[in-house]
């Protein structure tokens, strides 16, 4: 992967710069007037809304006026507004453009660049032509004149960022099909169908949940064959599993994350049904039951230990890219743990909330510096809840009023992770809208990049894909995920984007596919 520095560079000058210049449109008949009133611009496919300055077209000039702000500001550029030079100034990653109302040159990047008409206020914002985009900058712009709608398409992305989708594999919610039981070719189809679909798009990462519930997906000596792939836990399914999807998803270009659920033992309460070889029938003693499931006990030293070789077995036996960590340590903060508090507590600690995170922070300490003791090349992450801490309960939180936090709930302390430089990447999943107001999107990408700045640690943004056509707000259009990526435009810390989950991507919720499409620059498969 190239630098962060490199590629929020070549996105700006690509992207954002390529917005603010102008391109002529042939003039509709009819008025100025009439014709700004149906003039809609489209960015990447999605609609640019809160245009309070409508387009309009200069007849004279054979040129169409668009307001910057509203597409700048859709690309993550700030943009400065002083009234009394009459200047604006637009900024991204470094790089200026000022321009001054009535003057036909701006300076972009210290340069004077001529334009084709002079900028303008209407309705208080600065309006340009919008020629120079396609001219100079290479942005794509396509004007339809019957229904009147400009359509503005940037340039292909960097392959270098990540771009990746989580594979669930528990209750066979992505892959594979319960259909699929006692089929080892069904389920290599569907998964070589599913990449297909997701490289499509645009996807270049997996991850792939390996240990759903305390067992694998792949022949091993500590845990047994997953249920996901058989109906029954403990059934051999007639292949490897695993080395199958590492060689479908390397074959394509693509890389391949193991996902493991740390200490989810199973998605139920019960003992009976799992395998006579899981750990949770051979030790009983270190789970816990909690909110209807089994979980392993993170207090007592031997369960992260067996953790930490299951996920080593991995390591050491197959050619995967990264290790991929979910949220799964403590479930709430009320956790049946007060015996092991008691039992397992050398250094004395004295509250329970910072014993668990002593024990949480131990065990990712320790896995990372074994992964990378085997395989320094590996990439080693974890995907925590987006919301570290609120403001309420620490000064330095995230102005968020989130129910519960990482942090406080489940004894998850990311921002000691990295300090601590103990994992390669961080992936919060940010699943609220843009203007949620108990925890706004922005307001949290803001956060976390401020954390991972001046670290070693890649920051990669985890999207809600999954709540598009829900009522929760902001979800009623799959432009709020194109929205979000652009947005993460402005912070050169964000090194990807990876959507919850595969199958709310390939059945194309409101539309999404082809925005995906255009957003990252790939055409139709």
């Amino acid at each position: 992967m190239e630098e962060l520095a490199i590629i929020a560079t070549k996105r700006w000058i690509a992207g954002t710069l390529a917005l603010l210049l102008g391109f002529g449109l042939f003039a509709a008949s009819g008025s100025a007037a009439e014709s700004a009133k149906e003039i809609r611009i489209y960015l990447d496919q999605a609609r640019i809304k809160g245009v309070d300055a409508a387009p309009y077209i200069v007849p004279e000039a054979n040129l169409t006026m668009v307001p910057v702000r509203v597409i700048s500001e859709g690309l993550g550029a700030t943009v400065d507004w002083q009234a009394n030079a009459k200047l604006v100034t637009v900024t991204k990653d470094g790089v200026s453009i000022v321009m001054k109302i009535g003057q036909k040159t701006a300076m972009v990047g210290g340069k004077q660049v001529a334009l084709d008409a002079p900028a303008a206020l209407k309705n208080s914002r600065t309006m340009v032509p919008l020629r120079f985009i396609s001219k100079n900058l290479g942005l794509k712009v396509e004007w339809k004149d019957d229904t009147k709608e400009i359509f503005l398409t940037t340039p292909a992305k960097e392959e270098t960022q990540l771009r990746g989708a989580w594979i669930s594999t528990v209750f066979n919610l992505d892959w594979p099909s319960k259909g699929s039981y006692g089929s080892p070719d069904k389920q290599k189809q569907e998964y070589a169908d599913m990449l297909d679909s997701l490289k499509a798009m645009g996807i270049n990462t997996v991850f792939v949940q390996v240990r759903p519930a305390g067992d694998a997906l792949y022949p091993s000596k500590l845990v047994p064959w997953s249920k996901a792939l058989t109906g029954t836990q403990g059934r051999n399914p007639g292949y490897n599993p695993l080395a199958d999807l590492i060689e479908e998803t390397h074959r394509r270009g693509m890389t391949f994350h193991a996902w493991f659920n740390p200490f989810r033992a199973n998605t139920d309460d019960k003992l009976d049904d799992l395998a006579a070889n899981h750990a949770a029938v051979q030790h009983p003693d270190w789970v816990v039951k909690d909110g209807g499931k089994l979980i392993f006990n993170p207090g007592i030293p031997a369960v992260r230990q067996h953790v930490i070789d299951v996920v080593m077995e991995v390591v050491n036996n197959y050619a995967i890219d990264g290790v991929h960590l979910d949220d799964y340590f403590y479930p709430d903060d009320s956790f049946a743990d007060d015996a092991a508090f008691l039992a397992y507590n050398p250094k004395k600690i004295k509250r329970i909330g910072d014993w668990r995170r002593d024990n949480v922070n131990d065990f990712v300490r320790r896995l990372g510096e074994e992964i990378h003791a085997a395989k320094p090349q590996l990439a080693y992450g974890i995907s925590p809840f987006g919301v570290w801490r609120n403001q309420a309960d620490d000064p330095t939180g995230s102005a968020t009023k989130a129910s519960v936090s990482a942090y406080d709930n489940m004894s998850a302390d990311a921002r000691a992770w990295i300090r601590g430089g103990w994992v390669d990447y961080i992936m919060p999943q940010i699943y609220w809208s843009r203007g949620f107001a108990a925890a706004d999107y922005d307001t949290l990408v803001k956060w976390w990049a401020r954390e991972v700045e001046g670290t070693r640690v890649k920051l990669y943004i985890g999207h809600a894909s999954y709540k598009l056509g829900t009522k929760e707000a902001g979800w009623q259009t799959s432009d709020e995920i194109i929205s979000q990526l652009r947005f993460n435009e402005a912070f050169p810390q964000v090194a990807g984007d990876v959507f919850f989950r595969a199958a709310h991507l390939i059945g194309n919720p409101l539309g999404l596919v082809p925005k995906l499409r255009s957003y990252y620059g790939v055409g139709e498969p």
